[in-house]
């Protein structure tokens, strides 16, 4: 009972006084508002950063050719992946599918319209690996490899700039000069920011190696593990497996990488961890602010009510009901301050999220985390004042005009 007296009294007083404890919570909802807003935002990144890694493909390894320089000062990438080391990793048993991939750019065109666009050579082993579905046609076989056959599967954007709303399958594009026949569209995957596997035409890997691309080796080798706990395992097999080829003895440096996708996926949490703890950071000092700003809005309702304080311990409160009146109102100015934090944190992540191609999650950890933070301030910050009013002598406190 005289707890929901001593929350009535608090309430009483904050609303006498309006506008000031409006303006004392401002600091609370605007701390607020920003740890949701900015929490939301980390979170929508760290969720499109995992699913941009997962659409790359599942148990991933990627191969990739080493730095070529000397003394520090690197000069370009080496030339040493074939497609022998590609047939070669096939055979290791923890090893489900391999795909040599070359990459180059250049102009596509069909008829009128042409597009700059991004050219891969590889195997048909290399769909599977990435994840990639076909949407029209069919994608091409070992036999199309093998035969050097002049055929194209490509990405919905592709298809888009090329042919408009016209069906793709069939039609002749011409890749650097060279006539290739469309015999598939990819389904969409989404745009990754660094590559667009939407916006790419796909070729038998012969082909591109010697009549497009007009290269000797490959720009990487992707391999599917069997299981995704084989991966640390497989990428050592990688390891010596390449050195013993690539002729590479006693402590000679590696002449290629090898990356695991549970690092990327490591890397991204560990990348998220940082972010969630710098934008945590730097919101709390809003918090912070706000908690200054109760404080001294307390400070000056406790000298404006010194008569009133007297009276009441006049009449036999306590110094723990004095305390406990003041810290109350605290609180409740930081709580209420919190909601409405919450409020406004979720309807800023949501409208920039509609607005713009950034991803908004807002999770129950952040709103519980703005809520607890912003109670701990009107504690923290409320105590001083309320403790000053508890030991005020009630006899001073009578006198004060």
């Amino acid at each position: 009972m005289m707890l929901w007296i001593t929350l009535k009294v608090a309430l009483r007083s904050l609303w006498s006084n309006r506008l000031r404890s409006v303006l004392a919570m401002l600091g609370i909802i605007i701390g607020v508002s920003a740890v949701i807003f900015v929490l939301s935002l980390v979170a929508g990144a760290h969720t499109q950063m995992m699913s941009r890694i997962t659409a790359m493909g599942t148990n991933l390894l990627v191969v990739t050719p080493g730095q070529r320089g000397t003394g520090g000062v690197m000069s370009g990438t080496q030339q040493n992946l074939t497609v022998e080391d590609a047939l070669a990793l096939r055979q290791l048993p923890m090893v489900n599918d391999a795909a040599p991939v070359v990459r180059g750019g250049g102009q596509v065109k069909y008829l009128a319209n042409n597009s700059s666009t991004s050219i891969v050579g590889t195997s048909v082993t290399y769909f599977a690996i990435r994840d990639f579905q076909i949407a029209k046609g069919r994608l091409f076989q070992d036999q199309d490899c093998d035969s050097l056959s002049r055929v194209a599967v490509i990405g919905p954007t592709t298809a888009e700039n090329l042919f408009g709303q016209d069906d793709a399958v069939g039609q002749v594009i011409k890749l650097r000069g060279i006539n290739f026949r469309v015999i598939g569209v990819l389904a969409a995957k989404g745009d990754q920011g660094w590559i667009n596997p939407d916006d790419q035409v796909i070729i038998p890997y012969t082909v591109a190696m010697k009549q497009v691309l007009g290269v000797d080796f490959l720009r990487e080798i992707d391999l599917r593990a069997m299981q995704e706990s084989q991966l640390t395992q497989l990428q050592e097999q990688v390891t010596q497996l390449l050195r013993k080829r690539h002729r590479l003895t006693g402590e000679m440096a590696n002449d290629f990488s090898v990356r695991n996708q549970a690092d990327m996926l490591d890397m991204a949490d560990t990348f998220n961890r940082t972010l969630t703890l710098l934008a945590g950071g730097i919101a709390g000092i809003s918090l912070l602010v706000g908690g200054i700003g109760i404080m001294n809005i307390m400070l000056v309702t406790v000298t404006e009510r010194t008569r009133e304080i007297g009276v009441r311990k006049a009449v036999g409160a306590k110094n723990r009901d004095i305390l406990r009146q003041f810290l109350y109102e605290a609180v409740l100015m930081s709580g209420i301050g919190g909601l409405l934090g919450v409020l406004a944190g979720m309807g800023l992540a949501s409208v920039v999220a509609h607005a713009t191609s950034l991803q908004a999650s807002v999770s129950l950890f952040s709103i519980l985390l703005g809520l607890g933070f912003s109670s701990a301030v009107g504690v923290f910050f409320g105590f001083y004042p309320a403790s000053r009013a508890a030991r005020m002598d009630p006899i001073e406190a009578l006198r004060y005009e």
